[in-house]
């Protein structure tokens, strides 16, 4: 390890949650997530990855759910990003970006982190899960 990974890792915050894979799960790991941020200081960072991951752990909940089966947040911040990764344990269904009819009721959340992220994207594996992550770059 050379000293910039060594302090890297000194700096780096990290914060996970195993959760069930219900609505209430999505909302609580919405409002801990913004607990956490205030926690590290980061509250200003609060409304946008309060939107990231409510839209990523809504996906978990609704496409990415298997019975008996529960889904992780995890949120690290590092000196120039604060990372969000959601794993669910349906990797064979990849999130899709869709156009929604201006009158729909939803089909715009991945638009949405895609404003909000600087990037986004998704990593498959172990099987049979899939993570879905976004960074969003602190001020």
């Amino acid at each position: 390890m050379n000293p910039e990974t060594s302090q890297l890792m000194a700096t780096a915050r990290h914060f996970i949650l195993q959760l069930s894979s219900t609505p209430r799960g999505a909302r609580l790991a919405r409002l801990l997530a913004v607990e956490q941020l205030r926690h590290w200081g980061l509250g200003h960072m609060g409304e946008a990855v309060e939107q990231v991951v409510a839209e990523l752990a809504n996906n978990a909940v609704t496409h990415g759910h298997v019975p008996g089966r529960d889904f992780r947040v995890r949120v690290a911040a590092t000196g120039a990003v604060v990372r969000v990764e959601v794993t669910d344990t349906r990797g064979d269904d990849a999130p899709r970006v869709e156009e929604a009819s201006p009158d729909a009721e939803n089909g715009r959340g991945l638009l949405l982190v895609g404003t909000l992220a600087r990037e986004w994207g998704v990593r498959q594996g172990p099987a049979p899960q899939k993570t879905v992550w976004a960074e969003l770059p602190l001020p």
